[in-house]
């Protein structure tokens, strides 16, 4: 991990929409190189705070600082040149290849009615390569699956070439091997680029293998924050999603599991 003042920071912040709050008083930072996974159940605002956090909805109460500034007067431009963003689906219908999508994420470097660069075409192929899709660079974007389109939004987000990336839900469609492909590209991203990588997930064992920090939402609230050892135990699961789990250590011991008690003997 890069040892670094914190890139994002999140003080004392309540979101949600006018006469609905959703999130209260939630406070946390990643700094550069830093990875922080955010686990809730269904409904607990995690896309609301990741819309907050990118200035896509208003806070309702606090603040959203990079490097200590204040992100609530920058213009749309400075946003999309700091924060690269993959939702949970996106990118429409319409028929541009795999290629053409993920060089949509240079927009912000040359306007929206500016013919793509040499260096554009350059970072987008870098993007794609990281993510292992040069096979599908020719394809319609509607014609391949739902998986793949997902890695073709991350390396659109990618291409863009922020300083932070926020993920939301960034494996949830994939099979089991471009899960392990996009964790390990967040990883890597986060240690090589020294970005500051916010992401959720349902599989609270993934931040095992990608995360620094575990972030807990439950009931409006951050409820836990600390590194996934410390976070990620069976009371904390528990008091998440209320169910009974056995977190078991698997190879060399940082690496984790998560085990319905119902299976265990």
């Amino acid at each position: 991990m890069v040892v670094s003042v914190p890139c994002l920071s999140v003080e004392d912040l309540s979101y949600g929409y006018p006469g609905h709050a959703v999130g209260h008083h939630v406070d946390f930072t990643v700094a550069a190189g830093e990875v922080l996974c955010v686990l809730g159940r269904n409904g607990e605002g995690k896309s609301t705070l990741f819309k907050t956090i990118l200035g896509l909805l208003p806070p309702l109460a606090g603040a959203v600082r990079v490097d200590g500034e204040p992100i609530s007067s920058w213009n749309s431009r400075r946003r999309a040149l700091t924060f690269g963003y993959v939702p949970q689906s996106g990118a429409g219908a319409f028929p541009f290849t795999v290629r053409e999508i993920v060089l949509m994420g240079r927009t912000a470097h040359r306007g929206a009615f500016t013919a793509p660069s040499a260096a554009d075409r350059e970072a987008a192929a870098m993007a794609i390569n990281t993510l292992g899709i040069e096979h599908l660079a020719e394809r319609e974007w509607a014609r391949v699956s739902g998986g793949e389109r997902q890695l073709a939004l991350v390396a659109r987000a990618l291409a863009q070439e922020p300083r932070i990336l926020v993920l939301d839900e960034p494996t949830a469609s994939l099979d089991f091997g471009n899960q392990l492909r996009v964790l390990e590209a967040v990883r890597g991203l986060a240690e090589t680029r020294a970005l500051s990588v916010l992401l959720s997930t349902h599989h609270p064992e993934q931040a095992f293998a990608c995360a620094d920090k575990v972030a807990v939402l439950a009931g409006g609230e951050l409820v836990r924050l600390g590194t996934p050892a410390e976070v990620i135990t069976a009371e904390t699961l528990h008091a998440c999603y209320s169910v009974d789990v056995a977190v078991l250590p698997v190879a060399d011991g940082r690496y984790r599991v998560c085990v319905p008690r119902l299976y265990l003997p």
